[in-house]
């Protein structure tokens, strides 16, 4: 018998395997519903794969079908491997990429926004297209119109999507270059110029030290720990009485919530053991807790927006609260006159080049303990905040 006409396949109603040739046949079920099968070979063995139904695949598209899985299969290859490529949407692919991911990932806000910039500017564009159809030029046509307005958001969505695609040819649902690759050239060079929060000059810390010490919510006494300690907002929010040797007055913040992803060591001073002192028993675990509960009724570290109402009941303006980091470089610079390297370790920043980081094996720990305890004496007003000589030694 010829093969199969698109008037036979219509006209078809016994039950039964119609073949076309080359091993595709029309399957005619007992109810009279119709679908593709191909058999074949793969491995020496013989398999049956189905191809869809005729809803909504016509003879033309299965004997297509048909062809590609039999050239995967005469080159040694499962055919399954190609459909199951076919069949990953982008989306898909960064979800999975992204569960995987998830458990390396600092925190859960990170994790979350990872994946929201895809779900705002990739997917809309390439979400639903099967991964192994992308190509540069659609990733140029997601990229381009915020490169220049939104740079580094754009520059982690390129980020994002090239680790997608290294996710998906790894996987073996990408046969080809990753197409984020060699997209530099195609992309206009944009100049950056270095932004800096809003910070609130040295010189006039301790009245608002003073004015903080008046306030009594749990966000006024992290604020002055995050002042004291010179860390950033998320550091200092997630503090839990495991990290904190209150008889060594040591803070070690394990490498998960730093941003350079080692631990750090923080010398606690005097003035901030005392802000310890007043928050101990709020909470076993969490230094800081919310006195706001979840729909787990868990409690929780202060929430990222805990200081924005705080500022506002203060009638605070013009500075952000990572600004205090550079309020504090600042008084390092201009009033101790402490060592470059001492001050860069307090605020756990790399200093030098690569060889010099890997011969400088200490982290400056007592000096960086005299710098904090002067820096703590000017912030609350109780001395000069000069710095002793061991700082300098």
């Amino acid at each position: 018998m010829g093969k199969l006409s698109v008037k036979r396949v219509a006209a078809t109603r016994e039950s039964g395997m119609y073949g076309d040739g080359d091993g595709l046949y029309l399957r005619v079920g007992p109810s009279g519903a119709k679908s593709w099968i191909l058999r074949t070979l793969v491995h020496g063995r013989r398999r049956e794969l189905g191809l869809g139904s005729l809803a909504w695949m016509s003879l033309a598209a299965a004997r297509e079908e048909a062809r590609k899985l039999r050239t995967e299969a005469r080159s040694g290859r499962d055919p399954d491997l190609l459909r199951n490529r076919e069949e990953l949407t982008f989306e898909a692919a960064a979800k999975r990429h992204h569960a995987s991911l998830a458990r390396t990932l600092k925190s859960d806000r990170h994790a979350d926004l990872w994946l929201r910039s895809l779900e705002i500017y990739a997917f809309p564009k390439i979400g639903r297209r099967p991964v192994n159809t992308i190509t540069s030029a659609d990733i140029l046509s997601i990229l381009n119109p915020i490169w220049a307005k939104k740079h580094d958001t754009a520059r982690r969505v390129k980020q994002r999507i090239a680790a997608v695609f290294d996710w998906a040819k790894g996987a073996g649902h990408y046969p080809h270059e990753n197409p984020v690759t060699g997209l530099k050239k195609a992309l206009p060079v944009v100049k950056r110029r270095a932004e800096h929060m809003a910070a609130l000059p040295w010189r006039e810390l301790p009245v608002f030290m003073a004015q903080l010490a008046a306030r009594d919510a749990v966000s006024a006494r992290c604020l002055e720990f995050l002042i004291l300690t010179a860390l950033r907002s998320g550091e200092v929010r997630g503090a839990q009485w495991s990290e904190i040797d209150l008889d060594a007055a040591v803070w070690l913040v394990p490498d998960a919530r730093m941003k350079r992803g080692v631990p750090h060591r923080v010398p606690l001073s005097t003035e901030a053991m005392a802000v310890l002192e007043k928050v101990r028993g709020l909470n076993p675990v969490h230094v800081f807790p919310s006195p706001l509960r979840g729909k787990t009724r868990k409690v929780q570290p202060l929430s990222v927006m805990a200081f924005k109402p705080l500022l506002g009941r203060m009638g605070a303006e013009g500075f952000t609260v990572h600004g205090f980091r550079s309020t504090f470089r600042d008084w390092c610079s201009e009033s101790a006159h402490a060592d470059r390297e001492v001050a860069e370790a307090a605020l756990s920043h790399a200093t030098g080049n690569e060889v010099e980081r890997a011969y400088a094996r200490s982290d400056l720990f007592e000096r960086r303990r005299a710098l904090m305890e002067a820096w703590a004496r000017f912030a609350t007003g109780s001395g000069s905040g000069e710095v002793v000589a061991l700082v300098r030694a």
